[in-house]
């Protein structure tokens, strides 16, 4: 039987074994807070400053206790007692020719025997380019398809919807795969369902880290610094007003560092800014739109 014990185990697992990997890629060592919840549970916040991570984040927790009456409201669930797990990562390098990248995968169950999955991967390049976003999509589409080939266009429609930062009418990157609530319909169990997320996880180093090897070390300009900071404060503006994590977490009474180790070192906002015309970042705006296939 899978316990959710067995669950939260296995994302340990995963977590150690992610930030062996890149530690081994960029040089630099994790430091690692252990945190508990005062409502019941805790986590293990893993926070990376090296040498061409600027910032990142390899986050565990398993959370437990009275569900609040603002989240049971707004999932439609009475208030019971929940349990949820999961890892959460998100990377800034220091070279804006290097994407930036999230993947979370997680597992929520209720005293009354509700239980689902959810997470997925997105890819916010500073400059995109076909050629990285067609190798990301492919891998993607390769890990889904393993599980069930309407996995990939559903959770790629699914994450283009998501990842749209509303207020810009623009996506935060290339997108990738988004799925919440997977649960035993369809014909799939607990274990089918844990299969596939674990497979997703898993998925994370083999398409990040190539990306980090081959873009890493490219030359830059300080025009190209600047672009970077102003996309990165996009990507704020996605995490602290529409992201749900970033809300579930809060409205937890979560451990505020923790949740907010998504958010970059350092970010700007210009006003009104404009792109030249026929320029890389002209180019990259011109293609944070939803329903690309990127794999054509």
């Amino acid at each position: 039987m899978l316990t959710k014990e067995r669950i939260a185990e296995e994302f340990k697992l995963l977590q150690d074994d992610i930030c062996g990997k890149l530690e081994a890629e960029d040089g630099g060592t994790f430091h690692e807070d252990l945190w508990s919840r005062p409502g019941g549970g805790g986590g293990r916040t893993r926070i990376l400053t090296g040498n061409h991570i600027e910032k990142g984040g390899v986050n565990f927790s398993a959370v437990h206790g009275p569900m609040p009456e603002k989240i049971s409201s707004k999932l439609g669930l009475p208030s019971l007692d929940f349990f949820a797990t999961g890892v959460s990562i998100v990377l800034h390098p220091k070279n804006p020719n290097v994407p930036i990248i999230h993947m979370n995968v997680r597992y929520f169950e209720m005293d009354n025997g509700t239980w689902w999955f959810g997470g997925g991967i997105d890819l916010t390049p500073h400059y995109i380019t076909p050629e990285v976003a067609r190798e990301f999509h492919m891998k993607l589409k390769a890990t889904c398809d393993k599980h069930n080939p309407s996995y990939y266009p559903e959770f790629k429609k699914w994450a283009d919807d998501y990842f749209f930062i509303k207020h810009r009418k623009e996506t935060r990157g290339i997108g990738g795969i988004f799925f919440d609530r997977l649960s035993g319909t369809e014909g799939e169990t607990k274990e089918s369902r844990f299969a596939y997320v674990l497979d997703v996880g898993n998925t994370f180093c083999p398409i990040y880290i190539p990306f980090l090897q081959n873009l890493k070390e490219l030359p830059f300009t300080p025009k190209q610094k600047e672009w970077q900071s102003i996309r990165r404060g996009r990507y704020v503006e996605f995490n602290l007003v529409w992201d749900k994590g970033t809300k579930f977490g809060l409205d937890t009474d979560g451990r505020t560092e923790s949740i907010l180790m998504s958010l970059p070192a350092n970010a700007s906002w210009v006003y009104s800014h404009q792109t030249e015309a026929g320029s890389p970042e002209a180019y990259t705006l011109e293609h944070l739109k939803k329903g690309i296939d990127w794999l054509s």
